[in-house]
């Protein structure tokens, strides 16, 4: 089958939905179709065979944060031209309402459209903005995705469109076999407590686990901080007093070195405060057996089957996350029993599957 995947955000500025159709594209090529995909790059940006760049992107805040977009006549140009090329047996475009790439191919589409939908947003003022500008082409999806029941709430409240729940993937078994890096491996007097996400995003959280350290060394003398993503943190590590000497600020990391730090630390801590729709790197730190501590969002809370899998706190409440990671540490027996719960349950979502689900998507819509 021939199969044209649209990505709405920049491949220059990587992220969860550009992974996702990344590892879709994988694994269908891998299963013998012919894939391409559409996405915002730069001319000399380097991408994959499969990958087609529609020129560069913008930075609008979208969603909570700040994503780059491509929008506009030249990109309507090669959107259009792609298609027209491609001439593929189904489309399935990934956040169709977002003012990018895949709005655009939504409104040039002809032939069997899925679409997939990522965010999740109580209320949201783009959404209501763009839909009477695409609520005609919205007929033209026959097959609608929503990665959470969070996203599916969202379509279904401000779209009127209904959907089946398909996770995000993962590669299970990389991280399930990855070694722990060297360079931040926990040890009895200096556990590791591990965060992941941009550090000038405020909805990641940063700012809450960082005031949770004094609590956590309280406890823990020894324990390490290590904060991994891109971003600028200079303003809120500047802000601390004689606990900075426990954050270990190391900037974005490829996927290998992410693999090794949640293999290595003894907490994977997810401090986020919304805006979130399903929290794939919830399950990465699960497959590789880190123990999770994570806001109680009714994402997080899905994916951590409540608490059984890991650890919930209050969204924004440092004390509350500082105990959570202190009661990690300390109670090894009950952190040992969620991670082995966990590395049960993870397998759910392993890409095998999880792509399985999607084909039977694509053979619903086109007939097969």
């Amino acid at each position: 089958m021939r199969i044209g995947l649209v990505c709405p955000y920049s491949y220059d500025v990587p992220g969860g939905v550009q992974f996702h159709i990344r590892d879709l594209a994988g694994e269908l090529i891998e299963l013998g179709h012919e894939v391409s995909v559409l996405a915002p790059a730069e001319e000399d940006t380097p991408l994959p065979d499969y990958v087609v760049a529609a020129g560069r992107s913008l930075p609008i805040h979208y969603n909570g944060s700040v994503a780059r977009l491509s929008f506009g006549p030249l990109s309507a140009r090669r959107t259009r031209r792609w298609l027209a090329e491609g001439e593929f047996d189904l489309l399935h475009i990934h956040e169709p309402i977002a003012p990018s790439l895949g709005m655009l191919a939504m409104l040039n589409a002809h032939g069997p459209l899925v679409a997939t939908f990522h965010s999740s947003q109580t209320a949201s003022r783009a959404l209501r903005a763009a839909y009477p500008l695409v609520r005609a082409s919205m007929e033209k999806i026959v097959g609608a995705i929503a990665v959470s029941e969070d996203a599916r709430r969202t379509v279904m409240d401000h779209l009127g469109v209904d959907s089946v729940i398909i996770p995000n993937g993962v590669h299970v078994d990389t991280f399930a076999q990855s070694d722990p890096d060297p360079r931040w491996q926990s040890t009895q007097d200096r556990p590791v407590v591990a965060f992941l996400g941009r550090v000038d995003e405020p909805r990641k959280g940063l700012k809450v686990a960082l005031a949770a350290v004094p609590t956590v060394q309280a406890a823990f003398p020894g324990v390490r901080f290590v904060i991994a993503g891109a971003g600028d943190a200079a303003e809120e590590l500047g802000q601390l007093g004689p606990e900075r000497s426990a954050v270990e600020p190391v900037g974005p990391i490829s996927d290998a070195d992410k693999a090794g730090l949640f293999a290595g630390c003894s907490v994977y801590i997810a401090p986020q405060l919304g805006g979130e729709s399903f929290g794939i790197v919830l399950v990465e730190a699960m497959a590789a057996g880190a123990p999770v501590v994570a806001s109680d969002l009714p994402a997080f809370s899905r994916v951590l089957d409540g608490g059984r899998l890991g650890r919930l706190f209050t969204p924004g409440d440092a004390g509350a996350l500082g105990a959570g990671i202190v009661g990690v540490l300390s109670d090894v027996e009950d952190a040992q029993q969620r991670v082995e719960a966990a590395g049960r349950a993870v397998w759910r979502y392993d890409w095998s599957a999880v792509t399985q689900s999607i084909l039977a998507v694509y053979d619903t819509v086109t007939g097969r």
